[in-house]
């Protein structure tokens, strides 16, 4: 996922630094890229007209996104990208029996959000070029969430950045 495109160059870049992969990019299945301490998955599996995943497709893909879940051991923390992430995110916890907070925590970009599990949910603006170009999201942004990241997934959370 993300393989090539240009979300996938700031995505793998990230990565890289905060050191959850051992190289910056991937252009393709089999280039040598190697994930560790990370799972990317999607809360739709296809690239949906303007970008705006339907109710329909969001529920004929939750069972993928649950059985992804399912693999996963342990998790400490799960970074969402965009607002329509963070909602199926939230929705999808829930549906396994997580108590997530109520009222839902406003989405932004650095928000945390502790789950009763002890988990957090880390949010931030997803990767795309209407908002890298524009400059909603830099670099440095991205980057201060994967660090984020790593000390989420070394240890407890200390106290939530939001």
């Amino acid at each position: 996922m993300f393989t090539g495109d240009r979300s996938g160059d700031w995505l793998y870049r990230a990565l890289h630094r905060a050191g959850f992969a051992n190289q910056p990019t991937s252009v393709a299945l089999g280039d040598g890229l190697e994930l560790s301490d990370v799972l990317i998955t999607a809360a739709v599996r296809c690239a949906p007209p303007a970008n705006k995943p339907t109710t329909e497709e969001r529920d004929l893909c939750a069972p993928w996104l649950h059985a992804e879940l399912d693999l996963l051991r342990d998790t400490r923390v799960i970074v969402v990208l965009g607002s329509f992430a963070y909602v199926q995110t939230l929705r999808v916890l829930a549906d396994r029996g997580v108590a997530v907070p109520r009222p839902r925590v406003r989405f932004g970009h650095r928000v945390e959000v502790l789950l009763e599990d002890g988990s957090v949910l880390l949010c931030s603006y997803h990767p795309s070029q209407q908002n890298t170009f524009t400059g909603k999201l830099t670099e440095d942004m991205f980057d201060a969430i994967w660090s984020r990241a790593r000390v989420l997934a070394e240890g407890p959370p200390d106290t939530l950045a939001s």
